[in-house]
């Protein structure tokens, strides 16, 4: 009896295992802002970047800069990072896109 409870036990964990790895696999297990569609260089039209940038620059207090920035990158990049700030490192090119002076182009 105690060899039939260890072998079920067993075979529990390891379809538990198997199925948290195809999850993983299919992205429903990782960080949610990989998503290769919806976020990215050349994940957007050009006609979408004002309603992104909106979201984008929402809860900023210097809207009007960061609107006028978030726009020109997203026209050259066809991108705009998730949320209000950071994750820049979904979009390489507005990430990279620097000012003279080296500081970030892209709010």
């Amino acid at each position: 009896m105690a060899k039939f409870v260890a072998i079920l036990l067993f075979t529990l964990i390891a379809i538990s295992m198997l199925q948290t790895m195809v999850m993983a696999s299919n992205g429903n297990g990782g960080h949610h802002y990989n998503n290769g569609n919806r976020y990215g260089n050349g994940s957007l039209k050009s006609f979408q970047c004002p309603k992104e940038c909106d979201r984008r620059c929402k809860q900023t207090q210097y809207h009007n800069a960061c609107i006028l920035f978030c726009n020109k990158c997203c026209k050259k990049c066809l991108c705009v990072p998730p949320g209000y700030y950071g994750h820049k490192e979904v979009c390489s090119c507005y990430n990279n896109w620097k000012t003279k002076e080296g500081g970030p182009k892209c709010p």
